[in-house]
């Protein structure tokens, strides 16, 4: 007797998807979110391609209106500690464990699908353009991760993060280079690291010449 296949369609799906990989700066922001059929949401889209108008419209309505969601901060002493890539994936794996056994499928924009997942999960390449799901947790991570940045800033003003959000701009370099890192830059990034070390050198060359 031969198996049939799994109709994915009829599966509750849960979109994951995540903001600030790529910054020196701030934790790593993790969402997933079970959209609800019958409440759709107008206007979603990866959070990459909306203002930042349309993406804090967007968040109240899939909060609303989602079956489920939940957003995960992985910490700058995880990111250090695990690397980038382990410390999303961690985020990624919370994130499903968080909603609990209502997932059937989980869909992740990607390549990379985290392990011990507890059920079937799929990496979609540009799947934020493709799966609303997905397009829902970027929005959620976004959101989630500029409103915090906003609020490093509050304690951090030399280094601008309501601005860039920690991301290496020019001037976020620049402020870098002249303050040195506060506690909430990536010790593992390497601008952090080089910075750390000419400040940390700074004072040695002070007790040379003095």
């Amino acid at each position: 007797m031969g198996l049939f296949p799994i109709d994915r369609r009829r599966l509750r799906t849960c979109g994951v998807d995540e903001a600030g990989r790529g910054p020196l700066a701030g934790p790593v922001a993790v969402a997933a979110v079970i959209l609800d059929p019958k409440r759709r949401i107008r206007g979603l889209d990866d959070s990459k391609k909306l203002t930042h108008a349309q993406r804090e419209a967007l968040y109240p309505r899939i909060v609303e209106r989602a079956l489920a969601w939940h957003v995960e901060m992985i910490t700058v002493e995880e990111i250090d500690r695990l690397n980038i890539l382990h410390a999303t994936l961690e985020g990624m794996r919370r994130c499903v464990a968080a909603l609990g056994p209502e997932v059937e499928l989980v869909r992740i924009d990607g390549n990379t699908v985290p392990k011990a997942l507890p059920c079937m999960a799929e990496a979609i390449v540009g799947g934020d353009a493709l799966e609303p799901a997905i397009m829902a947790a970027s929005i959620l991570a976004k959101v989630s991760r500029d409103r915090l940045m906003c609020q490093l800033h509050e304690e951090h003003p030399l280094y601008g993060f309501d601005v860039h959000k920690g991301y290496p701009t020019p001037a976020h370099l620049a402020a870098l280079a002249e303050h040195g890192p506060c506690v909430h830059h990536r010790r593992s990034f390497a601008p952090v690291r080089e910075a750390l070390a000419r400040h940390a050198a700074v004072p040695e060359a002070l007790a040379v010449t003095a």
